[in-house]
């Protein structure tokens, strides 16, 4: 029978890759619009050791299908400081083992029921009038829409067979020699790495397997070679980012290239053992089977699905004692003096586990409020070019709005329906204070990027030097004393005030437009830091908290009973 080239091979081989990865597209971003916030939070919960890394890297990478999203998270999570390095390379090792349980789904001969699924979730998605509706239906569209193009390449793939040509070509990929078992390990990883996708070159290598295009062993082999080119996607999460969160993604990069290195003298050895567990899942993945008088092998998805797995529990198990290892070795990588600057985007002193308890928990928001306003006076540092603080002030403010962020949600988590009036203004000052002090760091960052932004000459630079000393005194009454007090410049005794420099600024016969124009927004932002520390003072006095703090102490003592000549505390109506 004459093929059609085009309209057999190509349109079904390109349009099905494209269904396909539209499909883990589509898939991805429903469920990462649906959950991939609490995924965050729960694995910087729950990534505290690496034993609860390598299970919430897991968990969380099955939930959401990829691999690729889940190491970009992890990258980022280790960037903002919000996972710690060590932890970090074990959840990579978990995220490992969770997008293996995405090619055990694909896996399934699901390909003929993929569109008419894919078209009942457009339709959801389409008249669907709840956000969480439409991002459902477009998680189970993308699911529907893998298997539906995991079928056109399967069947455009299939008269390949029939063309000596290709096949006297394809039959020089053999995984039956330890020089061909390289070969095919090298070539899935350059396909991995030009993709972006592991599970993409998986299903092309099923389709390749379940059509008899490759052997079932040899498809096994390319499945190896896909997770060292999915390394490549970490790798460029990580370009222009922290020291650390490059060193997450060449945890990536070395625990796979590790695993396969291990793996390869072992491949040979393993197929007689994944023959045997195939026993369990039907049979012989190299037994033919006819459909519509062709020849078709259904198990080589499965195999690959269960050798894809078992290599990464495998990789895990071996590796895992050696995370410390990992740590200490990546941690030379890049290491300077740089990295010694303090991270403000991870707080100090907010536990969880004392939440429920508001003496101990509302000195640890005062501590890390208080850390937070040091954090903003750290702008002055950097609009000064002092040494040892961050460079860029637009990533500082990252930092300092993911502390005050946190600081908020914590205190705002210490409300409960039984508290006093007394407490619940308490609490509710807290509030207050840390949204004036995150309002001062925005004031004082525009007051650092402006001055790192322009360059003054004499004349101009003095006044700026004036403003930032002038900031300097009004903020010490509020700032930390003792071991929190940061390392800021000596002040002036006398600070002009606004009103004077903004005249020199306009009088200044050797102040260029350019020059003037930078100081005025300067002036500004220094007039509307002083008003918010005036605010965050008054605050503070606003409500007597060691008192509220005393008697709800002297409560405790006493059984919960006012102690003798206490007024007690008044419940809320």
């Amino acid at each position: 029978m004459q093929v059609d080239y085009f309209r057999d091979m190509i349109v079904p081989i390109i349009g099905g890759l494209g269904v396909f990865l539209l499909g883990l597209e589509f898939m991805s971003n429903g469920i990462q619009a649906l959950a991939v916030n609490r995924m965050r939070d729960l694995l910087a919960k729950f990534a505290g050791t690496p034993s609860k890394g390598v299970v919430a890297g897991t968990v969380i990478t099955g939930l959401l299908q990829s691999s690729t999203a889940m190491t970009v998270m992890v990258v980022g999570l280790v960037n903002a400081g919000v996972v710690a390095l060590r932890p970090a390379i074990s959840v990579i090792m978990g995220a490992n083992i969770g997008t293996t349980l995405g090619n055990g789904l694909i896996a399934l001969p699901l390909g003929p029921l993929g569109l008419l699924g894919a078209g009942i979730a457009a339709l959801f998605y389409v008249f669907g009038k709840s956000e969480k509706t439409r991002n459902i239906a477009l998680a189970c569209m993308g699911f529907a829409l893998i298997f539906y193009g995991l079928n056109l390449m399967t069947g455009g793939l299939k008269p390949l067979r029939n063309m000596p040509e290709i096949m006297e070509v394809i039959s020089t990929l053999r995984a039956d020699s330890f020089g061909g078992l390289i070969a095919c390990v090298l070539i899935a990883a350059a396909i991995t790495a030009l993709i972006h996708s592991s599970s993409a070159t998986i299903g092309i290598v099923m389709g390749l397997g379940a059509s008899g295009i490759l052997d079932w062993q040899t498809a096994v082999a390319f499945s190896l070679g896909a997770d060292l080119g999915t390394t490549i996607t970490s790798w460029m999460a990580s370009l222009n980012l922290s020291k650390n969160a490059k060193r997450a993604a060449y945890a990536h990069i070395s625990f796979n290239f590790i695993g396969v290195a291990v793996m390869l003298p072992l491949f040979f050895l393993s197929m007689p053992l994944l023959e045997y567990v195939m026993g369990w899942f039907g049979g012989d993945p190299g037994l033919p089977v006819m459909v519509d008088g062709k020849e078709t092998y259904p198990l080589v998805p499965v195999a690959i699905g269960l050798y894809s797995t078992g290599f990464n529990i495998f990789n895990t198990l071996l590796l895992f004692p050696f995370v410390g290892v990992f740590e200490r070795f990546l941690a030379r990588i890049g290491h300077s003096e740089a990295e010694a600057i303090e991270d403000y985007s991870t707080p100090k002193y907010l536990d969880r586990s004392i939440a429920g308890d508001l003496i101990r928990a509302v000195p640890a928001v005062q501590k890390e409020t208080l850390r937070d306003l040091q954090a903003g006076a750290v702008f002055l540092d950097i609009a000064r070019g002092k040494k040892g603080v961050p460079e860029d002030p637009g990533e500082h403010y990252v930092a300092v709005d993911i502390l005050n962020r946190d600081i908020r949600s914590y205190t705002a988590s210490l409300f409960r329906p039984d508290m006093s009036y007394d407490q619940l203004d308490l609490v509710a000052s807290l509030i207050e204070e840390a949204d004036f002090t995150a309002s001062l760091a925005e004031a004082l960052h525009q007051v650092a990027r402006r001055t790192k932004r322009q360059k003054f000459e004499a004349e101009a630079q003095a006044i700026v030097t004036a403003a930032l000393d002038k900031l300097d005194l009004a903020l010490r009454p509020i700032l930390p004393t003792g071991p929190l007090e940061p390392m800021l410049p000596a002040g002036h005794v006398q600070s002009p005030p606004v009103e004077e420099l903004r005249l020199r600024t306009l009088k200044g016969a050797g102040i260029t437009p350019a020059e003037r124009g930078a100081i005025l927004a300067i002036l500004g932002s220094v007039e509307r830091a002083e008003l918010l520390i005036a605010r965050i003072d008054a605050e503070r006095r606003s409500v007597d908290r060691s008192a509220v703090l005393e008697r709800m102490e002297k409560l405790s003592g006493a059984g919960g009973r006012p102690a003798a000549g206490e007024p007690g505390l008044v419940p809320a109506q």
